[in-house]
């Protein structure tokens, strides 16, 4: 499918800084921008070069701006149209005025996402790897910039291309069964393979979905409660792993009323922290709302990092704490070890194991290395490869895969119940079109407007 207009947008995120890009894309791109360009005529330059000049108002003739523009022509750009990209002085009036006056000279505002759906649309790249594209602006770790590249390369397409084809061998026998009906023996073999086949797809789907337990930590992180009575050291912690003051710390027990919560990067895995007020008795009506939301965090974490005050008397508040958390994936720290102690390990030997706890002063910042090594251990196993993880699922594909296999469950059950043959095809060829959904082979344009619409301007 191949869009007539022309589209522009900005590229770059509104603001000041060192350079502004608007792009353009479309049969006329070039054509538009040579109206609007004061250097060479770009209409003559060669493909995949950049020129320098300025950018000037269409109908005032009135120069707007200088810059370097580059003209990438189809089919060998992402959108496998005619492209230009203007690289103005940064700040949002420059931007803007040269936007207008690329849309004065005859281009149409983008829609959000509308390069990257030309790419997908024109054959450039399939729906996954547009996706990954989203994914790898928004990857809030080294590891998952990684993944996302690896899918945007392929990393999804090309198992689920190969399921569609084992499948699609499959349903090229079955119609010569349904076409040939007269031949029994190819009925049962039909049959079979349509049995062997369904078993096989189905497994190969199930490690899809195994590794994509991964692929959410990695895009919406590891939801984390920081919890523990008041003035044990949660705030600080939250600090140290943020790498700024971006939470209170004060001796003053209370100081933290409201949940505060950040995204950090512990070793590559990405964490959602929410750092929490003290939970203890109260009457202060504000620090009692924060408690509140303190055990909401806690209610939906899927981790918990208890802190307990180890240079204070083990108190009946750290031991409720210890029993509403019991079952809990959660890290125990004994906290302040650069004090005298007076809560031991032993101490806590009837709600919590040795191995959950860790003994740390998060003021000294000594063994906080060994909080990491259990974050990674508990999610990880401490074996985690970037090669481990070619994609990020998101809760469309993982509705897919599961749709899939439903249907493939259908035909292992018909099979068994001897159905006939016709009959049973119907659920293998829906299996076989719901995966094309995920990489875009089968899809309504309801849903591309939706995907697309989610992308930001000039993207």
């Amino acid at each position: 499918m191949y869009q007539m207009d022309t589209i522009a947008a900005i590229s770059t995120a509104l603001g000041e800084g060192a350079i502004g890009i608007v792009r353009m894309s479309g049969e006329e791109a070039i054509e538009i921008a040579n109206r609007v360009y004061k250097g060479k005529d770009l209409t003559k330059v060669p493909t995949h070069t950049i020129h320098y000049g300025h950018i000037i108002d269409p109908r005032t003739n009135e120069v707007l701006d200088e810059v370097m523009v580059t003209v990438m022509k189809g089919p060998k750009s992402f959108t496998t149209e005619d492209i230009i990209e203007i690289n103005t002085h940064g700040g949002i009036i420059a931007v803007q005025s040269v936007l207008e006056a690329l849309l004065q000279a005859g281009a149409r505002l983008a829609e959000p996402g509308e390069f990257t759906q030309r790419a997908f649309l024109n054959g450039r790249i399939d729906l996954s790897q547009a996706e990954a594209i989203m994914d790898l602006i928004q990857a809030k770790s080294k590891k998952a910039m990684t993944a996302s590249m690896s899918q945007l390369q392929g990393g999804l397409s090309k198992p689920i291309r190969e399921l569609r084809q084992e499948m699609l061998q499959t349903l090229a026998t079955v119609e010569v069964t349904i076409d040939y009906p007269e031949y029994d023996d190819v009925e049962e073999l039909s049959m079979t393979q349509l049995k062997e086949t369904a078993i096989s797809v189905k497994e190969k789907i199930q490690l899809i979905l195994d590794k994509a337990q991964r692929g959410k930590i990695f895009r919406q992180g590891i939801n984390t409660a920081i919890i523990g009575r008041p003035n044990v050291g949660k705030s600080s912690l939250l600090n140290y792993l943020v790498g700024e003051e971006k939470a209170i710390v004060t001796e003053i027990a209370g100081t933290t009323r409201d949940t505060v919560e950040e995204f950090v990067s512990v070793r590559g895995i990405p964490l959602h922290l929410v750092d929490t007020a003290g939970i203890r008795q109260t009457d202060d009506v504000v620090e009692a709302i924060g408690i509140e939301r303190s055990k909401q965090a806690m209610d939906q974490a899927d981790l918990i990092i208890l802190l307990i005050n180890q240079a204070e008397e083990f108190s009946q508040e750290d031991q409720q704490l210890l029993e509403i958390t019991h079952g809990r994936n959660r890290i125990i720290i004994l906290n302040k070890q650069d004090l005298p102690t007076k809560v031991r390990t032993e101490d806590l030997a009837p709600w919590v194991e040795a191995k959950d706890i860790v003994t740390a002063s998060v003021m000294t910042q000594e063994g906080l290395d060994d909080l990491e090594s259990q974050i990674e251990e508990r999610f990880f196993k401490g074996q985690l490869e970037s090669a481990d993880i070619n994609y990020l699922l998101n809760t469309r594909h993982t509705q897919l895969l599961q749709e899939a296999m439903d249907s493939l469950d259908e035909v292992i059950e018909a099979t068994e119940m001897m159905i006939p043959v016709d009959l049973i095809q119907i659920d293998f060829t829906h299996a076989w079109n719901v995966l094309g959904e995920i990489i875009g082979e089968s899809v309504q344009d309801e849903l591309l407007t939706k995907l697309f619409s989610e992308f930001c301007l000039g993207k």
